[in-house]
């Protein structure tokens, strides 16, 4: 993880306070505050944690703040924390939590895939896929073939590819005549490949090098 600062932002400790420090996750509605920093202070040094609580009945919402002195150890708790805290950056407390609480519900809502559904609806420019079927022209799968100029490195590919929910295996291969990269991905589901495809074809992989995405024939009903 890497965390720029602007030079033009003010102190480097406010900066800090506001975004660096802070990470926001979804925990189970039994723990306590001090369950809370048992789970997270293998990462860094804990300032404080709480758990957010219904104002009427005191109960919790299953979501909670920890707050670390440096931001790579909030940096680290939000890499190597268990998937299921969904742990990421806390909003700064000028934006209200009740705003940040509906952000972050509606977030992981659409990260989870259902059924034979399109897991991403939240983001219009997706959707379309779904409303405007004529802008597939090709023979839609759940695998998808990777080309480069450059070589792969596995674990890196398997982590770029791994950000879109449902990645079942990351195959990579190499042309030993010309040296470019060849991968096959497959997901879970096509509504995965989709939007894997849509989000990465032409992305630069290293700086500089365009990825080819493009769909494999994988033997299963495309009209999913």
């Amino acid at each position: 993880v890497f965390i720029a600062q602007s030079r033009a932002s003010g102190s480097h400790r406010d900066v800090e306070d506001e975004e660096l420090t802070r990470i926001f996750v979804m925990i189970p509605k039994s723990y306590t505050e001090e369950d809370l920093r048992e789970k997270f202070k293998m990462y860094g040094d804990i300032e404080y944690c709480s758990i957010i609580k219904n104002k009427t009945t005191g109960e919790s919402k299953g979501l909670g703040y920890v707050r670390y002195l440096k931001p790579s150890q909030a940096a680290r708790a939000i890499e190597e924390c268990d998937r299921s805290y969904r742990a990421i950056l806390a909003e700064p407390k000028n934006k209200s939590s009740e705003s940040f609480e509906h952000d972050y519900y509606s977030n992981i809502t659409r990260q989870e895939p259902r059924g034979n559904t399109l897991p991403f609806c939240g983001q219009p420019e997706f959707c379309s896929f779904e409303k405007n079927e004529s802008r597939i022209q090709e023979s839609v799968s759940k695998r998808l073939s990777v080309v480069s100029r450059l070589p792969f490195i596995q674990e890196q590919l398997f982590a770029l590819f791994d950000l879109v929910p449902g990645l079942e295996y990351c195959d990579v291969q190499r042309d030993p005549h010309t040296n470019s990269g060849y991968a096959v991905i497959q997901y879970s589901t096509a509504a995965s490949a989709i939007y894997a495809k849509y989000k990465l074809h032409g992305f630069e992989y290293p700086p500089g090098n365009r990825l080819t995405v493009i769909f494999l024939e994988d033997g299963s009903d495309s009209s999913e």
